[in-house]
């Protein structure tokens, strides 16, 4: 199983984003938008995560409480709904359907760490999500 973390960045947000998925402290997989959100770039790079691990499996630490709860909490409610909502449009459906896809038909353990208080390997995947967000690529 592989040990990913992920970040996303978008500055100013909405705005140019970027993403990173980095593995044993370094990047695997970077990625961007010219317009987008925190939370997009986010839900990319745990999809991009989840796509490098294929079939090894991933335990993907991230940042991103909301992305955790989409997956462990709320999408299996709005997928039986029809993907939707009890109030309101769900926000970016497509990744939410895509990332929650790949999070049912894979082996994927999810770890919240908390951002930006000196965790080394999600002070990298900020570090890289920036870098990406400005066009550096692998």
């Amino acid at each position: 199983m592989k040990i990913l973390w992920t970040d996303g960045s978008a500055s100013p947000n909405p705005g140019p984003g970027g993403f990173a998925v980095i593995e044993d402290g370094k990047p695997v997989v970077l990625g961007k938008e010219k317009e987008s959100s925190n939370i997009r770039m986010e839900g990319l790079a745990m999809i991009a995560a989840i796509e490098y691990a294929g079939d090894e499996g991933c335990e993907i630490h991230s940042d991103s409480e909301f992305w955790i709860n989409v997956l462990t909490k709320w999408a299996k409610g709005w997928k039986e709904k029809g993907w939707k909502k009890s109030k309101g449009e769900i926000a970016n459906l497509d990744i939410v359907q895509r990332l929650y896809e790949l999070y049912c038909d894979n082996d994927v353990r999810l770890v919240w760490t908390r951002g930006h208080v000196g965790v080394k390997m999600n002070e990298l995947a900020d570090e890289w999500a920036n870098r990406a967000r400005k066009g550096e690529t692998l």
